[in-house]
């Protein structure tokens, strides 16, 4: 049989469950926000599940993979669907286990929560702050994005200023991962161990709960600051964000024209100037205004967290991929790339890359703790896209300043931000998902064991390696 014929026998197998054949609705479920590239929507047009499933159990997931695993049918596992790199897009077809449903929020202990894989974030701040705690990382997708999702294909975000992103020692505390197999086993990784399911796209495990360590929950207080020179705001920024008695939870630097873009807050940005988001704690908002005030800049903007709460509207949706959407609503023409700069010559390297790219590269400075604990920035630059060989080369630029590239224009593994592929990623793949069913084709260094085996031979190795299928 097809994989497509298995795949669309599965809901007489398993009737009991939530099955979605709709293929509008599959179509959909399908998609995540790779869009914003233009060349991973064209890479990745057409390709799309087979059948969507979404358990609300760990029995009814254990269900979906024992089946599949005995069909021998592919597995792509979806949280909300807000990443950006084609994660939830099949490139095998098969199932999407929609783990949307699998949302229960377990409990906080001192300053560790556990939730299912499920939960959205917002949902899971809500549980967390009676207890005096929040989530040490919000991305700017935080109302629909799962902590499954986040951890499979995230960063960090806003909080990253103070405990750096996700792959930083200490912020995620372990899994409680499934594997693909007909007798699904539950295994539990901690620490370091953990860590090898993060950003892998679920290629190499399906993660089920999480255990994330939490920090003191603030009454954050969000505030504007615009600038009428590049230099004044991204110095504010830098020196605000580096300052160790002001406590901040964001702070996002955007050059002008970006501003422009956030018609919804006109009031608030003057024309031509750039501006400065940030959330700090109400006691050191005066220690930030006077910080505006050395650095020539006005406060045109500042609710505090009642007011914020009350308006539904917060500075949190415009900062990180945020600002890129906002921006792409106003002009279809743009992308984005994301870069890492150098802690000892951050500014160094921002000023000059302004000054070599400004116009077409238009600068989005997110500022954080590297997960080594160095103060930095990162950008999520807006381009004025023309063609893919220009972008590659505003990249390469990037690259010859000493800059990183974290290439959002790429869905395999190894292209994006996990240059340097860690070979226990493939390892883990091994034993979590022997079949190699998860994700199919997104992880380039896994290779089949039988094709592995034959590759091996004396009679094979000068052939050319077999393309990764399904």
């Amino acid at each position: 049989m097809t994989t497509a014929t298995t795949a669309h026998q599965l809901p007489d197998l398993l009737p009991d469950l939530d099955w979605i054949a709709d293929p509008l609705r599959v179509g959909r479920l399908s998609q995540d926000f790779a869009w914003f590239s233009p060349v991973l929507k064209r890479d990745l047009a057409g390709k799309r599940g087979d059948i969507a499933v979404r358990p609300r159990t760990e029995e009814e997931i254990r269900q979906v993979v024992s089946a599949c695993a005995s069909a021998g049918i592919p597995i792509t596992v979806r949280g909300s669907g807000t990443g950006n790199y084609g994660q939830s897009t099949p490139l095998h077809g098969g199932v999407i286990l929609d783990l949307s449903g699998y949302n229960a929020f377990g409990w906080v202990r001192g300053s560790v929560g556990h939730a299912q894989a499920g939960i959205r974030l917002a949902d899971f701040d809500t549980q967390a702050k009676p207890h005096g705690q929040e989530l040490r990382w919000l991305p700017s997708t935080y109302r629909s994005a799962t902590l499954g999702g986040l951890f499979g294909g995230g960063f960090g975000g806003a909080g990253s200023i103070n405990h750096g992103p996700l792959a930083a020692p200490g912020n995620v505390l372990a899994v409680r991962a499934m594997t693909v197999e007909a007798e699904p086993q539950i295994i539990e990784l901690r620490g370091p161990e953990a860590m090898v399911l993060h950003h892998t796209y679920g290629t190499n495990g399906i993660v089920l709960e999480l255990e994330v360590a939490l920090t003191p929950a603030v009454e954050w207080t969000e505030c504007i600051a615009t600038f009428d020179k590049f230099d004044a705001a991204l110095e504010f920024a830098d020196r605000f964000g580096s300052a160790p008695g002001l406590e901040k939870k964001e702070v996002c630097f955007l050059a002008a024209p970006i501003p422009q873009y956030f018609t919804s807050l006109a009031e608030h940005l003057p024309a031509d100037h750039h501006a400065v988001l940030v959330l700090v704690a109400p006691h050191s908002e005066a220690g930030m205004r006077d910080m505006v005030a050395q650095h020539g800049g006005s406060v045109t903007y500042c609710k505090t967290a009642d007011e914020v709460a009350s308006s539904h509207k917060t500075l949190l949706e415009y900062t990180w991929n945020h600002t890129t959407l906002h921006a792409l609503k106003v002009d279809k023409g743009l992308t984005y790339i994301q870069s890492g700069f150098n802690p000892m010559h951050r500014l160094k390297q921002v000023k000059a890359l302004e000054a070599a790219l400004g116009g077409e590269v238009m600068m989005h400075l997110e500022f954080l703790r590297t997960k080594e604990g160095a103060f930095n920035c990162s950008g999520l630059q807006i381009i004025r896209y023309t063609t893919e060989e220009r972008l590659n080369q505003i990249m390469q630029i990037y690259r010859d300043h000493g800059v990183q590239i974290n290439n959002p224009h790429v869905y395999i593994v190894e292209d994006g931000k996990q240059n340097n592929l860690d070979p226990a990623v493939v390892s883990t793949k091994q034993r979590f998902d022997p079949q190699g069913l998860l994700n199919p084709g997104k992880l380039r260094s896994w290779v089949p064991p039988a094709k592995a085996t034959i590759a091996a031979t004396p009679a094979t190795t000068s052939a050319d390696p077999e393309p990764q299928t399904a």
